[in-house]
C-alpha cells in the first residue's frame, strides 16, 4: 500500500501504483481530485510524452504542481496513463 499525504491529510491511496523512474504512479480513482486544479505547467519526457500538472488546495494550503500525469502518453508508457504522481519534496510518500 502507497499513501500520500500532506501535513497528516491523505490524499492519495492505492495498492495498485506502478513504479517509473523512483516514482509511484497512482491509478486516477485513487486521488482525492477534489482537492486538484488543472495547472498551466507542462513537460515532454522523451518516451513517456507531454506530462500535464496539477495544483492543489490542502486545508488552505496552496500548493502549486504538486503532481503530474500523462493524459496521452506515448506507446511505451501507456500503463500510466492518467496515472498520477507526485513531487516528494511538496508531499509525505509511504509506501
Amino acid at each position: 500500500m502507497a499513501k500520500v499525504t500532506v501535513n497528516g491529510k491523505v490524499i492519495a491511496e492505492s495498492n495498485k501504483t506502478i513504479v517509473v523512474e523512483n516514482n509511484h504512479y497512482f491509478p486516477p480513482d485513487s486521488v482525492d481530485k477534489t482537492l486538484f486544479s488543472p495547472s498551466k505547467t507542462s513537460t515532454v519526457c522523451p518516451w513517456k510524452g507531454t506530462a500535464a500538472y496539477y495544483d492543489a488546495d490542502v486545508e488552505g494550503k496552496k500548493i502549486q504542481d504538486i503532481a503530474w500525469y500523462y493524459p496521452d502518453p506515448k506507446e511505451k508508457a501507456t500503463n500510466i496513463k492518467n496515472y498520477v504522481a507526485f513531487y516528494k519534496n511538496k508531499v509525505q510518500i509511504v509506501t
